[in-house]
């Protein structure tokens, strides 16, 4: 995922606790999921508000990019109606002001956002907790790639996709469509081999909602380098680089808690996700979603041996 060039590594990496959700003595505290529809389409969003001492602070997760600070935050009104307001900087085609204001009434928010060229409405639900323990057993693991062709695999615009099965592996030959997987998942255990290019860029969404970033680009930092959460989690263990050469994740997602395995090493042990990261396809983070691999970026990736397991009911 690209571009972060808003983001200064320094931001990136303070990121806020989490404040209780939806808490009683302040409606606007925690987590919110967000949709934006403008005149030209729909795409979700994500917003996290905190109070310290009275002050809030807020980070957002806009349409692209990565989660980042707002700035000029104001917060009016008394409980339980609050109007909050505040500026960032997002992606869209070049670096662009937006303003964000927004009123929190019954549990929900609602506001706009407006930029030099187009006003977005904005709605948002409290983002759920999702706290769910793992699950006792684990089916056995089923294939998600056949090897043979992409059944089973849908490119979000056909018009554009240059994936394609090569001597049993899924190649995306240039940029163009991304692919999603026609089976949804909530909880699940994903094996994946990949094989990156040096400077190559692609991502493996969860729940076709969180990044698992895929890129071998040397202007990339930690928190949005290989096996990054893309701009929220960090791999632990630093693993050298080996482009063009296979490797594997084995990614096991329960509830908003993630651990990769990264050639048989941990890298991200049973952390949470707080948020959907840019590209998501929705905010509907309850909801089972696909398998998404990001094909827009950069061609020259390669996937195969794609194995799925979900809990046994």
């Amino acid at each position: 995922m690209k571009p972060f060039r808003l983001i200064s590594i320094v931001a990136c990496a303070t990121l806020f606790p989490l404040a209780s959700q939806a808490a009683a003595t302040e409606p606007l505290a925690g987590r919110w999921d967000l949709t934006v529809t403008t005149p030209t389409g729909t795409y979700p969003s994500w917003l996290e508000v905190q109070f310290t001492d009275g002050m809030p602070k807020v980070r957002v997760q806009g349409k692209v990019a990565s989660v980042h600070p707002a700035t000029d935050v104001k917060v009016e009104g008394a409980a339980p109606y609050r109007h909050i307001s505040f500026t960032t900087s997002e992606w869209f085609g070049k670096q662009t002001p937006v303003t964000w204001d927004l009123t929190v009434a019954d549990g929900k928010l609602s506001g706009v956002q407006k930029r030099s060229d187009v006003t977005g409405q904005i709605v948002g639900v409290p983002a759920p907790l999702l706290n769910r323990a793992a699950p006792k057993a684990w089916t056995k693991p089923e294939p998600l790639f056949n090897g043979k062709n992409l059944d089973g695999w849908v490119p979000d615009d056909p018009s554009i996709n240059h994936w394609a099965v090569i001597d049993g592996d899924l190649v995306n030959e240039k940029p163009g469509a991304n692919l999603e997987s026609t089976r949804k998942v909530q909880d699940f255990k994903l094996h994946i081999e990949f094989n990156c290019p040096d400077e190559g860029n692609s991502g493996i969404y969860l729940r076709g909602r969180y990044e698992i970033q895929v890129a071998y680009q040397k202007e990339n930092d930690a928190i949005h380098g290989m096996g990054a959460v893309y701009g929220f989690l960090k791999p632990e263990k630093e693993i050298a680089p080996k482009p063009g050469t296979w490797e594997t994740f084995d990614i096991t997602v329960i509830g908003r808690h993630v651990t990769i395995v990264r050639d048989g090493i941990t890298i991200v042990s049973n952390r949470e996700i707080p948020g959907i990261t840019g590209g998501a396809l929705d905010s509907a983070e309850a909801e089972p979603a696909p398998i998404f691999l990001q094909g827009d970026h950069t061609g020259g990736m390669k996937y195969r041996n794609i194995t799925i397991e979900v809990p046994k009911e």
